[in-house]
């Protein structure tokens, strides 16, 4: 096996307390929170876990799974996890996961969570996207007020996860929730011209949430815009496998940007409702500095490909090494990723607050 560089001080373990079968194909992977460290774990509806998963190639992967779980109703983690074709990670979870057995993980991450559950929602999902769905849902409902209607697409009724839990949801709450469930096996495929259709009375004003397969995400945002929908409103949850190493220890740089160039930069973070004053080395990206600080900064993949570090540029000058996940629109309005960010004036204002 491929020996894999140290392990990170921000790295945590836990230790999987169930393995709950779902379906054929999708098993729910359920941590115990260590005692102490429930700081370290907390989260909002619609994040996840990146897990570090052994490999015979390449010493480890790491790989991306949503909370399943509420933090406002579980003391657990729990995320959910469906076999893809030739996918080497989600394999061997559903091959390999046990109980008692501890997996190295990151702190939970990721921008697909609302900030105000008090609202009306609309709530879209294909597969195994219902796992951050399911997780924003059942803390909408026992935090919020809101009405909710869900729809959830999948090949045939045996393919759908947690069918007897939203089943027991909708019981529960008849006033304000409206589950739609679509099934290819005996509707087709969806359209954007049904989507439209059928979310036409509820879509205007309302936040949408969408998780998918690509092709599911493209046509439920072509069905949302001919409903009348505000585009502006509309979040979607995109994952990409991670290249290189995210549990590895952090290098820095703090060699002058140019021969003879200035020293570091001063950055201002807001994070976690506090504001952090910090030295920023030029050729090493916010990120790394922050963690090597032990500010426990949100990051996934450290390689610009997962909006998990995303955060606000509000004053000062800096530039991305690499973008492959935020749009110009997103840019526009001042996100950047902190995982790729360099300084480019002497001061720089960020926040993850935003």
């Amino acid at each position: 096996m491929t020996e894999t560089p140290q392990l990170g001080s921000f790295v945590r373990e836990l230790t999987i307390a169930e393995v709950i079968d779902e379906t054929a194909d999708a098993k729910s992977i359920v941590f115990d929170i260590p005692a102490g460290s429930e700081e370290d774990f907390r989260y909002t509806p619609g994040q996840f876990l990146t897990l570090r998963i052994p490999s015979e190639q390449t010493g480890s992967v790491a790989r991306c799974y949503s909370l399943s779980s509420s933090p406002t109703d579980d003391t657990q983690l729990k995320v959910t996890v469906k076999r893809t074709v030739g996918g080497y990670g989600s394999n061997w979870v559903c091959d390999n996961a046990e109980p008692g057995m501890n997996m190295h993980v990151l702190a939970p991450s990721g921008i697909f969570t609302p900030k105000n559950l008090d609202q009306d929602f609309i709530l879209l999902a294909a597969g195994s996207g219902i796992t951050p769905v399911m997780s924003i849902l059942r803390s909408a409902l026992a935090q919020g007020t809101g009405h909710i209607v869900m729809l959830y697409a999948n090949r045939n009724e045996d393919a759908v996860i947690f069918k007897q839990q939203l089943r027991d949801l909708q019981q529960a709450h008849p006033d304000r929730l409206t589950v739609i469930h679509w099934l290819e096996s005996v509707s087709g495929l969806p359209t954007a011209e049904i989507i439209g259709n059928i979310l036409q009375p509820v879509a205007r004003k309302r936040h949408s949430y969408i998780c998918g397969p690509a092709p599911f995400m493209e046509t439920v945002k072509a069905g949302l815009r001919r409903s009348g929908a505000d585009m502006h409103l509309i979040h979607t949850e995109v994952f990409s496998s991670i290249e290189g190493d995210p549990f590895a220890e952090i290098i820095i740089d703090d060699t002058p940007a140019e021969e003879g160039g200035e020293g570091p930069a001063k950055a201002t973070v807001e994070l976690d409702d506090q504001t952090h004053e910090i030295d920023w080395p030029r050729n090493t990206p916010l990120l790394d500095v922050l963690l090597s600080k032990g500010i426990k900064a949100p990051f996934s993949c450290r390689k610009g490909e997962c909006s998990a570090c995303a955060c606000i540029l509000k004053s000062g000058e800096a530039e991305m090494i690499h973008n492959g996940i935020l749009d110009p629109e997103e840019v526009e309005e001042g996100y950047v990723l902190g995982c790729q960010l360099l300084p480019k004036s002497d001061h720089v204002e960020i926040s993850y607050n935003d």
